[in-house]
C-alpha cells in the first residue's frame, strides 16, 4: 500500500482549516486516512501549523510520501531538515 502525508479539508464554507493526515494514496482527498498527525489553520493571524513530530517521522521512516503542500508546511514548522535525514 501506498501512503501519502497530505493535507484534508475541513470547516465551514471560507473558513477552511486542515489536517495533516497520513492516508492511502489511492484515498479521495477528504476520504478515509490512516492517522491525523497535525493541523494547519491558514486563517489564523500567525498561520498556525501543529504536527506530532515523531509520527511524522515514524511514517516516512515506514517509506510515506510527502505531498508538495505539507512539505511545504513542514518548512515552516522547522521540521523540514528532520525529514531529510529520516529518508
Amino acid at each position: 500500500m501506498a501512503t501519502i502525508i497530505r493535507l484534508t479539508r475541513k470547516g465551514k464554507h471560507k473558513r477552511p482549516f486542515y489536517r495533516i493526515v497520513v492516508a492511502d494514496s489511492r484515498m479521495p482527498r477528504d476520504g478515509r486516512c490512516l492517522e491525523i498527525i497535525g493541523n494547519y489553520d491558514p486563517l489564523a493571524e500567525t498561520a498556525a501549523i501543529q504536527v506530532k513530530q515523531e509520527r511524522a517521522l515514524e511514517w516516512i521512516k515506514k517509506g510515506a510520501q510527502v505531498s508538495d503542500t505539507v512539505q511545504r508546511l513542514f518548512k515552516k514548522a522547522g521540521l523540514y531538515q528532520q525529514v531529510k535525514t529520516a529518508k
